[in-house]
């Protein structure tokens, strides 16, 4: 599998969008509810600072994304923020890996200067080693800051780097 990480497109919108709405209905790391269709995922991706799509080159398919937008604004407008979604059935295949990199890479291409992640669930344990792995520190923990699809309060991890 040869994967290029590219802006998202209306070629990969539909995939995106079913991605993205897996992630939300499982209910374990995204704070939204609401799923998109093509119209809103389409604006919603659309207003975001950049949207990436992981592809693989031989087949076309999608096999995952990430959002990149600020964190804040005005004299906090240098951190930005980003989430990041990959087919169920590839996960741990160092796709999510690509997508982070080339998200640093995007957020010091538009002008960031650091990559905060607000809200990591605790129980994403996948997500704290990869962050781990690439040098992002951990800001301590919300105790019962995420409430996941079980009904279960669960901690939240920030973490950041300076890009």
């Amino acid at each position: 599998m040869s994967i290029e990480i590219k802006p998202l497109t209306d070629r990969e919108l539909p995939a995106c969008v079913e991605i993205w709405n897996s992630v939300v209905a499982d209910g374990r790391a995204f704070p939204q509810r609401e799923l998109l269709d093509q119209e809103s995922g389409r604006a919603f991706f659309e207003e975001q600072t950049y949207t990436g799509a992981a592809v693989d080159e031989e087949t076309g398919e999608v096999l995952g994304l990430y959002i990149l937008h600020p964190n804040n604004v005005g004299r906090c407008g240098h951190i930005c923020n980003a989430s990041y979604a990959v087919k169920r059935e590839l996960r741990g295949r160092h796709i999510g890996e690509l997508l982070v990199q080339d998200c640093m890479e995007q957020g010091r291409a538009h002008g960031f200067r650091i990559l905060q992640f607000n809200a990591v669930v605790k129980s994403n344990t996948a997500a704290l080693a990869l962050y781990r792995k690439l040098g992002f520190t951990q800001l301590g923990v919300i105790p019962g800051g995420f409430f996941n699809s079980d009904g279960v309060y669960e901690d939240i991890i920030p973490h950041y780097i300076e890009l």
